[in-house]
């Protein structure tokens, strides 16, 4: 198997500088890194892919049974580390990703040496005790609409997910990247995303973690970035002059700061 190909890896910026491994969310491909890129690139040497069933990874790896799970997903960043053998390696993952980056973590200690979560939520449905910012009946309610009408949904949906209504060219290019992604290999993807609990493995995380959070979220309030915080020791969260859940895009600038500052730091 051809990682590269399979994954769509790219790799940029300074050869010699620390290594970032760039991880999209659901609906997007590496494509959604592209405005923090160049900011990125000039000190640090970044590594984009994109998951299976996303982006231009090849279709013909897609297994619906893999990717049923956020195992699968960190199957692919693990296998991309080891095929280009990264080694104190940044994992920046956005949205769902940064729970992919948890596993990821877990799995090779040796290879990870930082952990950035963008716009993180580990479990989406309201629970006992915690604020995910949606019920069940909420869930269910997406699910059912996205399955039965993906191109309707990524166009009423995408626009809400990236916020900032006074900017509609973000909801535009979200709904584009949502409508050219395959709608049966959406559809798995969305529900391992919405129905995940990943709260348990939030324990697990023993590297230096900046999480990063939105000033207006409604994908992951602002509750959801303190719940992360105080269930991962040591970690630190920022949040950004942003709105929306995909600050990259929405405010680049402040963004790839955030993430260099912490790589300064550590």
């Amino acid at each position: 198997m051809d990682i590269r190909r399979r994954n769509c890896v790219t790799v940029t910026g300074c050869a010699d500088g620390p290594v970032l491994l760039l991880a999209h969310g659901f609906g997007c491909d590496q494509n959604m890194w592209r405005l923090v890129v160049p900011v990125l690139a000039e000190s640090c040497r970044v590594v984009l892919f994109d998951y299976v069933g996303s982006g231009r990874a090849d279709p013909s790896a897609w297994d619906e049974r893999r990717y049923s799970s956020l195992e699968g997903y960190a199957q692919d960043a693990l296998e991309v580390c080891k095929e280009l053998d990264l080694r104190e390696v940044t994992f920046v993952g956005h949205s769902v990703s940064a729970m992919v980056g948890v596993l990821v973590a877990a799995r090779v200690p040796q290879r990870l040496s930082r952990l950035v979560m963008v716009t993180p939520s580990p479990r989406y449905i309201d629970d006992d005790g915690y604020r995910g910012g949606f019920s069940a009946e909420d869930i269910d309610e997406l699910l059912e609409s996205l399955e039965s009408n993906y191109l309707g949904w990524s166009a009423a949906m995408a626009p809400v997910i990236m916020g900032n209504a006074d900017r509609p060219e973000l909801g535009e290019e979200l709904t584009a990247s949502f409508c050219a992604t395959d709608p049966d290999m959406a559809r798995v993807f969305a529900r391992t995303t919405f129905l995940s609990d990943s709260r348990k493995d939030l324990e697990t995380v023993a590297v230096p973690t900046l999480i990063l959070e939105c000033r207006q979220d409604v994908i992951a309030p602002r509750e959801v970035g303190a719940y992360v915080r105080d269930a991962i020791p040591g970690s630190r969260l920022v949040t950004l002059e942003a709105t929306g859940h995909c600050p990259q895009l929405s405010a680049p600038q402040v963004t790839a700061g955030a993430i260099t500052a912490f790589i300064g730091t550590c």
